[in-house]
């Protein structure tokens, strides 16, 4: 497999940091009530993410080991600064909707993570495809949950209202946010586990067929 294919499919799927390896709960689950939110603080991140990917990655021959977390969050601090400044100036709304989870980016553990664990080892292309698929991965976790959870407390999608029918539960963050978040986990790794059992069982079968045409 191609690598930036697998990097990608990782990043999106099978490593996806928000339902696999159950990363940046903090903002999930303080978000999704509102899919304008969740959606908004997927992009920030996706862009925080890539940059800071690109930019570590460029450096790391650079900087020193001993001081390379606190040089990551230098990196992320003055990129998430950059974010929040222009969304305080072109979109004011979604930067009050966002609140204190935006400067929270600066310790997001998908974004550290990413830092430490491939961009301080991987080229500035490598580097760059996994930013942009993790951040894909993310983005798209919290907007499918933000989807359902605006729907089912406040009746309307992305502000535009739908239905007057609503689950109270589900417009605040806590049991609502958690019982989604929940279920979209299970849903994604069944799921993912059914696929995985039937790329096996398609390859235990090829693998026997051609057994036999050896043998014939």
């Amino acid at each position: 497999m191609n690598k930036y294919k697998k990097i990608t499919l990782d990043g999106l799927i099978f490593q996806n940091p928000t339902f696999m390896l159950v990363l940046g709960t903090c903002p999930t689950l303080g978000l999704i009530t509102s899919a304008t939110s969740a959606a908004g603080m997927g992009i920030c991140v996706l862009v925080v993410l890539t940059l800071s990917n690109i930019i570590i990655s460029a450096l790391r021959k650079v900087i020193p080991n001993a001081v390379r977390v606190p040089c990551y969050i230098v990196v992320i601090a003055t990129l998430v600064t950059l974010v929040r400044m222009v969304l305080d100036k072109f979109v004011p709304d979604l930067y009050e909707s966002l609140g204190g989870f935006l400067a929270l980016i600066v310790v997001n553990c998908i974004i550290l993570g990413r830092a430490e664990a491939f961009a301080n080892k991987h080229t500035v292309g490598e580097a760059a495809v996994d930013g942009l698929a993790n951040g894909l991965g993310f983005t798209c976790a919290l907007t499918l949950m933000g989807i359902v959870c605006e729907f089912l407390g406040s009746g309307s999608l992305f502000g535009l209202h739908i239905m007057d029918f609503t689950i109270g539960i589900f417009a605040m963050p806590g049991a609502g946010t958690f019982l989604v978040y929940g279920l979209f986990i299970a849903l994604f790794v069944y799921i993912i586990d059914s696929f995985e059992r039937s790329r096996r069982v398609k390859a235990n079968k090829l693998s026997r067929e051609n057994l036999l045409k050896e043998v014939a």
